[in-house]
């Protein structure tokens, strides 16, 4: 099929890898059901993209439609220190994508690809007042848990949280379990550092009434509860986990800033489930001191080990950690460290028995659906909220830290202790058994017929509706309908 016959969706995401990946397997599922997809992000992120993924400027097949890239450039210098300054450069973002997409949507159309739906991620909610601007609809893709989306709904519509008088106050939420305050998204907290996400999702809650229809990469089965409740409010379609794409299985296309490091010969050699897998993520960092007993606990185990060390990102201001001296050689080929790891085809591996995580939502959907257990080391953000979902609520793992509040270095002895309990402990076989469980729940999900892959047949099935509305009351058409009716009559 030619691709200009295609209903065209505008995907424009925040320059982020982990929104980045996020909004890109949303386009790879939108295109396996027949749409034609435009990714866009920015151009400082679009040539580490085209590095890393060997990104053309080709049409690309997926499935029973096609996906291209088209970036943008933000307006500031590479070296720019606006950069490094959040609120600025989510302003900056604002001020210039208001102008730029307006014009690609523009040059599209002229080109014979008229785009029939924008669709943003968080940090960009200006992508609906564009959309709304240019008489098309938007959708947003939710790129963290159910729950937490309605943490910060609660949060914004004035319910109690830990504030100045109360730092520690207990959070109590419909449809939830009862929240310590140490469960919270650290940037909901009085004295966080990140103060400017809290303003950042402010603004997409302002915008909430804009979107036709909030995507998120859940599944009903896993969040079913609050699903509901939060629906009652919000246009909610689950489309998770969306690394997962039966319709394009095989497909390559990937949104990594960094190329992957060929981990998959070595993990073959290993036995089933005798692999601890240690990543922390794309912008989590942990202190020297951490990593050292991270690294001491490994090698005290005994246990295989693939561990991703992934360099500090140029400007970020942390320093590059390194490993105790002589540790790969006493390791030896028990272990292997690189700098960025294939995930999704890591977890998936039959080696893997355990999986060290910040508990960021992709990574944690990942080892939901790859029925892995978790140790559950969160930092910031919604990762601590995840890591009590994950270890008790969906009682896949165990928890070793408590995120930033905690501002404690976990020793080697209780790395090592959680360790035992994740993969031979008297508990290790329930927890692995849960996994499973969420495993089988996922797959169902996104099977043909599934509650994930219904919902996008069904949203696909709107946009295409509203294209096709849209094209028959555009002044083109109706023009020539009022020449057919004056033929008609005469």
């Amino acid at each position: 099929m030619e691709s200009k016959s295609l209903v065209h969706v505008l995907l424009v995401s925040f320059p982020n890898q982990s929104h980045i990946s996020s909004l890109l397997r949303l386009g790879k599922r939108l295109a396996s059901k027949g749409l034609l997809v435009t990714f866009s992000t920015t151009e400082n992120f679009g040539k580490l993209m085209r590095k890393a993924n060997d990104i053309t400027d080709e049409l690309a097949p997926v499935g029973h439609g096609f996906i291209r890239f088209e970036f943008f450039q933000d307006g500031w210098d590479q070296d720019d220190p606006r950069r490094q300054i959040p609120d600025q450069y989510l302003a900056q973002l604002g001020v210039v994508g208001k102008q730029v997409i307006p014009q690609m949507v523009k040059n599209n159309a002229e080109q014979g690809r008229p785009v029939s739906c924008l669709i943003n991620n968080p940090f960009v909610p200006w992508i609906s007042d564009v959309a709304t601007s240019l008489g098309l609809p938007s959708a947003m893709l939710w790129i963290q848990s159910c729950a937490c989306f309605a943490i910060y709904y609660h949060y914004y519509n004035g319910l109690p949280f830990p504030d100045e008088e109360q730092p520690e106050i207990e959070v109590e939420l419909p449809s939830m379990p009862l929240l310590k305050y140490d469960e919270v998204p650290s940037f909901l907290h009085p004295t966080t550092r990140y103060s400017f996400l809290r303003r950042a999702f402010s603004e997409q809650y302002k915008n909430l009434e804009k979107p036709f229809c909030i995507l998120m990469d859940t599944f009903e089965e896993l969040e079913s509860e609050i699903i509901e409740n939060m629906s009652k409010i919000s246009p909610i379609k689950t489309v998770g986990p969306l690394f997962r794409n039966p319709k394009a299985p095989d497909s390559t296309i990937r949104g990594d800033l960094m190329k992957t490091d060929d981990c998959i010969e070595w993990l073959d050699t290993k036995p089933p489930s005798s692999v601890v897998y240690i990543s922390f993520g794309s912008y989590a960092h942990l202190k020297q001191d951490q990593w050292e007993e991270i690294a001491y606990g490994l090698l005290n185990s005994g246990v295989s080990f693939l561990w991703v060390m992934k360099p500090p990102r140029e400007g970020s201001g942390f320093e590059l950690l390194v490993l105790p001296e002589g540790f790969l050689e006493k390791a030896g080929d028990k272990g292997k460290v690189v700098q960025w790891s294939p995930q999704e085809k890591v977890l998936a591996h039959p080696s893997i028995a355990c999986f060290i995580t910040h508990c960021g939502w992709n990574s944690s959907m990942e080892t939901l659906t790859a029925g892995i257990p978790v140790i559950a080391f969160p930092q910031w953000g919604d990762q601590v909220t995840n890591a009590k979902y994950l270890v008790d609520i969906f009682k896949v793992g165990v928890r070793i830290s408590r995120g930033e509040t905690e501002n404690t270095v976990i020793a080697r002895d209780e790395i090592q202790k959680c360790l035992f309990e994740a993969t031979v402990g008297p508990t290790a076989v329930e927890i692995k058994q849960n996994a499973l469980k969420w495993k089988k729940a996922a797959e169902a999900a996104v099977a043909e017929g599934g509650s994930s892959d219904s919902n996008i047949q069904s949203f696909v099935d709107e946009v295409k509706r509203r294209s096709l509305s849209r094209s028959l009351t555009s002044p083109v058409v109706l023009q020539l309908g009022c020449q057919f009716a004056e033929v008609k009559s005469s």
